[in-house]
């Protein structure tokens, strides 16, 4: 397991700016500095967030949300939806940093400091098989152990998780249980954990990510609505989102 100096384990991240959308603090950083935030935090209890336009829409209604998601070691904005209101607040973020291509940015410096990484979540066969792929690409990449996300017991994933050692978790259980899982059980675990979403099954090859073309205009929303219709609910939290941001902005510039 990876150790690090006790006085300046945080390193990059306690120089990292905040910025607040509605009292949801996010860094502001590319996904350069994101990468290199993960690196310096592994190998200790510490916990990556990832909210996008949903993710960030729950936080407001839920107040207890909001402060689980505040107090995460690293808060990186996953989805265009909040790059977008912290632009419409005034105060915008560098980009976006999404949390599959995060996750693909580590493996390459995880493989080369010899970090261990633990692959947790999905359905089951999932995390072996993204393991499989990682490892095709990254031969030397430390692989430590795998669990799926189907679990009565929160017990059994934990203590696989303790037992196996890793200095990161990749945490894919979809939102917000994943943030509650990490937030509950990261000392515990004494690793870096990361909410991911699905990312395992992207890069299993189970779930094919938005063309370039959607990625790059920030349309993923739009491509996954498109394969699915059912998401549509979903994917209406995007615009609630961003009206509830307008509305608190114009409240504000009123007050004033």
């Amino acid at each position: 397991m990876l150790n690090r100096n006790p006085l300046n384990w945080k390193g990059i991240v306690a120089f990292m700016q905040q910025i607040s959308i509605c009292g949801l603090k996010i860094h502001n950083v590319d996904m350069k500095e994101a990468v290199q935030a993960c690196l310096d935090l592994a190998g200790r209890a510490g916990a990556v967030y990832t909210p996008n336009a949903e993710m960030a829409d729950l936080a407001l209604r839920q107040p207890k949300f909001l402060e689980l998601l505040n107090g995460g070691d690293l808060i990186v904005p996953d989805g265009a939806g909040v790059v977008l209101a912290s632009k419409l607040k005034r105060v915008p973020l560098k980009g976006k940093v999404a949390g599959i291509e995060l996750a693909q940015n580590l493996l390459a410096p995880a493989q080369e400091r010899g970090l261990r990484l633990f692959l947790f979540g999905s359905k089951p066969g999932v995390a072996e098989r993204a393991a499989e792929k990682m490892k095709e690409q990254y031969p030397l990449l430390e692989i430590c152990g795998t669990a799926n996300g189907y679990f009565s017991d929160e017990s059994g994933p934990v203590s696989a998780i303790c037992a196996a050692k890793p200095d990161v978790v990749f945490v894919c259980l979809g939102s917000p249980k994943q943030e509650r899982f990490i937030h509950a059980h990261k000392q515990e675990c004494n690793a870096l954990m990361l909410g991911l979403g699905g990312t395992l099954d992207v890069i299993a090859g189970d779930v094919k990510r938005a063309p370039d073309f959607y990625v790059k205009h920030n349309l993923e929303w739009l491509y996954r609505g498109a394969l699915d219709p059912k998401r549509w609910g979903r994917l209406m939290r995007i615009p609630a989102f961003l009206v509830k941001v307008l509305f608190r902005r114009s409240m504000a510039e009123t007050e004033e």
